[in-house]
């Protein structure tokens, strides 16, 4: 598991960390019931305190990401693809809302960023 924290981005680093393994849950490239490092395990390997990785975790448990068994460890949990997708369109829909903002005040036509998104999804593809 790749975690990478950066001090001067303004984001508290338990957001970084809990904000990265949710990204790699949803992306699968953490899977359903694996062990995820202990909290003085990642504290040492980050260079973090044990409170900033236990406040992380704690988020994850109660956004149902990742579950805790009490002498084992914390595990990622079985997620609703439902809930992820939502969740993706949300960020998506975000992203979107600020690009339409830019585009109007600037008065950017909807027919020239269509055509940008087309030509993104494509470069993606």
């Amino acid at each position: 598991m790749e975690i990478i924290i950066s001090n001067s981005s303004g984001v508290p680093i338990y957001e970084q960390i809990k904000e990265q393994i949710k990204t790699q849950i949803v992306s699968n490239e953490l899977k359903a019931n694996e062990l995820l490092p202990s909290i003085r395990t990642l504290a040492k390997d980050l260079r973090c305190s044990v409170i900033t990785t236990k406040n992380a975790y704690e988020e994850l448990v109660k956004e149902g990401y990742v579950t805790n068994i009490p002498s084992k460890g914390f595990y990622v949990a079985e997620i609703n693809q439902e809930v992820v997708l939502e969740e993706l369109l949300n960020k998506i829909e975000n992203l979107l809302d600020a690009a339409v903002r830019i585009a109007k005040k600037n008065h950017i036509e909807r027919t020239m960023i269509e055509e940008r998104l087309d030509i993104l999804y494509e470069e993606e593809s």
